[in-house]
């Protein structure tokens, strides 16, 4: 396994900052929020992103991806029943695909709760069609630029749309493209009813990212969670990709959160037999 830091915990700072900063903590990888970057990825020119992906290579470190997808621009919703507002979505949404690949990315995490969370009283097998037919819709571009969508299941307090991993697994068996995986968290998972371990191995040939947080929304190590039995499930299914440390509370210091994590999350894998 290999381990990544998500950008947006050090705020405001440079991407070739947050690069230079990670190769020297001993990350393999960045994954990058758009909304730290621009409003828009349409916004961001191809000399700039040919400046991201060369200033990753220069510091040793991949690009795994990006996440927090839809937070801007406002008013996007990728499974809503108003047909402009789900077509604008789709095309931003391919725009992203395109932005990935040219930073060099190869993942997209499909979080994004509140894009897209269901109003009350609208028929869930119909939200469920919308949502089907647009991640459908992406799939031929995802495919062309090399970029695996990975769902994401999200706890009930943040979306009511696929809150475990067993329906999003059932949305990726439906679809059936090697370009929609399986995006696990452990903040995500502490909010299911069965055991982190049972969750991981239903997910066996499913899972093609994971983020590292604790159900505290701090980084791994600065809660009560024992990543030992996960890293243990995560070998068990020959999980081989990124686990990549995604806090949502990282103050007051997130350099020595980063640093802290990491070396948490390195101790744990190295103690996690099978």
């Amino acid at each position: 396994m290999k381990f990544a830091v998500c950008n947006e915990m050090f705020g405001k700072r440079d991407i070739e900052w947050v690069f230079e900063f990670a190769a020297k903590v001993g990350f393999s990888g960045v994954e990058i929020a758009p909304f730290t970057l621009a409003e828009s990825v349409t916004e961001i020119p191809a000399k700039r992103r040919k400046e991201i992906r060369e200033a990753a290579k220069k510091q040793g470190v991949e690009v795994v991806g990006l996440h927090w997808l839809l937070v801007s621009p406002k008013g996007l919703c990728l499974n809503c029943l108003d047909d402009e507002v789900r077509n604008r979505t789709l095309e931003y949404f391919k725009a992203l695909i395109e932005f990935c690949g040219d930073i060099g990315g190869s993942v997209m995490v499909i979080g994004s709760p509140k894009q897209r969370s269901v109003p009350d009283g609208l028929p869930h097998d119909r939200i469920w069609r919308l949502t089907k037919q647009f991640l459908t819709d992406c799939l031929p571009v995802a495919k062309r630029r090399a970029v695996t969508l990975c769902l994401e299941p999200l706890a009930r307090q943040e979306t009511n749309f696929i809150n475990t991993a067993a329906e999003a697994i059932r949305m990726i068996e439906q679809v059936r493209s090697s370009y929609l995986k399986l995006h696990l968290d452990v903040k995500a998972m502490a909010d299911e009813a069965r055991p982190m371990e049972g969750i991981i191995e239903s997910a066996r040939g499913s899972l093609s990212h994971f983020h590292a947080n604790d159900p505290n929304r701090k980084g791994p190590g600065f809660g009560e969670t024992d990543f030992v039995p996960i890293f243990r499930a995560l070998k068990q299914i020959g999980y081989s990709d990124y686990v990549s440390m995604e806090p949502f509370d990282y103050g007051p210091d997130p350099l020595a959160m980063a640093r802290e994590g990491l070396a948490y999350l390195k101790k744990c894998h190295a103690a996690a037999t099978i």
